[in-house]
C-alpha cells in the first residue's frame, strides 16, 4: 500500500482529524505533506457533506443539510518544485470506499444519492422536483443496489467528483469578482446563481483566529469546476486516469475529495452520484512550464482510464432546445436539450411504476451517458441521454404489450 499522506478517521469530523482538512480554496491554507515527483501516495477522504447524511429511510438529512462545510477536502498536499506555470501531472492508480465495509459513514459499505430541495441546494430538474428525497445504495464488490429503487443492479465507475490546485490570490480575486457579478443580475435567484465567499463553517486546516476568519472572507467556495480542476464531477475520471492540472502556486498545492462510487453523466439531482467517503491512490509529476507549452490557459486536460462496465445496448432519450411547456424556443441552448432529454427519460421510466423522484435518482446514480448531438441546426441544440438496458431486471424496451407495472416501492422522502 502506498504511503498514507493524509489519513481519515470516519467516525470523526473533518475538522477533529489531525490534521484536519478544508472545506475553501484559498493559496494560504498550509500544506499537510509534501511529495516528490515520480512518487506514489494515497490520500483518504471523507464523504463530502462530513456526515450529514443517515442510512435511513427519511430525507429529512438531505433537506436540512449545511452547504457551508462542503465539500470536505483533503489536502493540500505539496509537490517538491512544482512552480505557477507548470502542469501537475496526475495518475489515479486506485480509487474505492472505506476499506473496512461495515460502519455508520458513507462508503462503509454503503452509499447515498440525494434529490437536494430547491430551497437548498437544488439541482438540474429543481423546477421539476423542489423537495428533497434519497436513495441509499448498498456496495456489492463493484456492484450497488438500492432498496429505494427495487429492481435496478449495476456496475459502479468509482471515482472522485473533486480534485484540484490551489489558486493564486490574483486568480481567487478573478473567481470572486466575476460569480459576485453573476450573483448581482439576480441577487433574490432561488436556488442562488452563485455562492460568494462566506466565514460560516469554514475550514482551513489548521488555521485558526484572524487567520481563518480571512479565509473564510475570501476563500472561494468547492461548489462549480474552475481553472484549478475542482468540482468537475466527471464518471469516467476513473482508475487508470491522468490529468493535467495548470499549477498557480509554489508546490502546486493539491486537495480534494467527494468520491462517488457511481454517477450518471451530468450528476443530474445536485447530489446525483452515489456520495461515499474512502481512499485514492495517486501518482504525482511535473512538466516543467508545461502550461505554456501545450496552451493551457484556463482548464486542465484529462485522460480518462479504460475502466467502466460494458453496457452493449442502451435506450436513448431525445431533449431539444425548447420549452414544451411555454411554447419557446431558445437558440441551440445544449442546456434545455439535456434538461429536456432527462426529463423525457423521467416519464419514460414512470409508466414501469417508478416515481417521478425514483427516475430522477436513478438518472444521476446510474452510468448513463449524456451527449451533446447537435450544436449547429438552428434554431434547435439537441442533446441525448443513453440509458443501459441491462440495469433492470425486467425488460425496459418498448414492446406490443406495453410497459411492465409494477409496484416499485418508494425513495426516502422528507417529512
Amino acid at each position: 500500500m502506498p504511503e498514507v499522506v493524509f489519513s481519515v478517521d470516519q467516525s470523526r469530523s473533518m475538522a477533529d482529524q489531525s490534521p484536519p482538512g478544508h472545506n475553501r480554496w484559498h493559496p494560504d491554507i498550509p500544506p499537510v505533506a509534501t511529495v516528490r515527483p515520480g512518487s506514489e501516495f494515497r490520500v483518504e477522504c471523507r464523504e463530502w457533506t462530513d456526515g450529514q447524511i443517515g442510512n435511513n429511510d427519511s430525507a429529512n438529512d438531505v433537506r436540512d443539510v449545511d452547504l457551508h462545510l462542503a465539500h470536505m477536502l483533503s489536502g493540500p498536499i505539496a509537490v517538491e518544485g512544482a512552480e505557477p506555470g507548470d502542469l501537475l501531472v496526475v495518475d489515479i492508480l486506485d480509487l474505492g470506499p472505506v476499506p473496512q465495509q461495515v460502519g455508520d459513514a458513507p462508503g462503509q459499505g454503503w452509499g447515498y444519492t440525494g434529490i437536494f430541495a430547491k430551497q437548498n441546494g437544488g439541482g438540474f430538474l429543481t423546477d421539476y422536483f423542489p423537495d428533497a428525497y434519497k436513495a441509499i445504495w448498498d456496495f456489492h464488490g463493484q456492484v450497488a443496489t438500492s432498496r429505494h429503487l427495487p429492481g435496478v443492479r449495476f456496475t459502479g465507475i468509482t471515482h472522485p467528483g473533486l480534485f484540484g490546485t490551489a489558486p493564486s490570490a490574483e486568480l481567487l480575486a478573478k473567481w470572486n469578482a466575476r460569480e459576485q457579478a453573476l450573483i448581482d443580475t439576480d441577487p433574490e435567484r432561488i436556488p442562488p446563481l452563485a455562492l460568494p465567499p462566506v466565514e460560516r463553517g469554514v475550514l482551513a486546516g489548521t488555521l485558526e483566529g484572524d487567520d481563518l476568519a480571512r479565509v473564510g472572507r475570501e476563500g472561494a467556495r468547492t461548489v462549480p469546476a474552475r481553472e484549478n480542476g475542482g468540482n468537475h464531477d466527471i464518471k469516467n475520471f476513473s482508475r487508470g486516469s491522468r490529468v493535467f492540472y495548470p499549477v498557480h502556486v509554489p508546490g502546486a498545492l493539491l486537495s480534494g475529495g467527494d468520491l462517488h462510487f457511481s454517477q450518471g453523466d451530468g450528476e443530474i439531482t445536485f447530489c446525483g452520484a452515489i456520495e461515499m467517503g474512502g481512499f485514492i491512490d495517486f501518482h504525482v509529476d511535473l512538466i516543467k512550464d508545461g502550461m505554456s507549452k501545450y496552451g493551457v490557459t484556463t482548464n486542465p486536460i484529462f485522460m480518462p482510464g479504460n475502466v467502466e462496465p460494458r453496457y452493449s445496448e442502451f435506450l436513448s432519450f431525445i431533449g431539444v432546445s425548447v420549452d414544451h411547456a411555454g411554447e419557446r424556443n431558445y437558440y441551440l441552448d445544449a442546456t434545455v436539450a439535456y434538461r429536456n432529454a432527462c426529463l423525457n427519460a423521467v416519464e419514460y421510466l414512470k409508466t414501469f411504476g417508478y416515481s417521478g423522484e425514483q427516475a430522477y435518482l436513478l438518472l444521476g446514480a446510474a452510468p448513463i451517458e449524456g451527449r451533446v448531438s447537435g450544436v449547429v441546426d438552428i434554431p434547435n441544440a439537441c442533446c441525448s441521454l443513453y440509458l443501459p438496458t441491462a440495469i433492470f431486471d425486467f425488460d425496459i424496451r418498448p414492446t406490443a404489450e406495453g410497459p411492465r407495472r409494477a409496484d416499485r416501492g418508494q425513495c426516502a422522502i422528507s417529512s
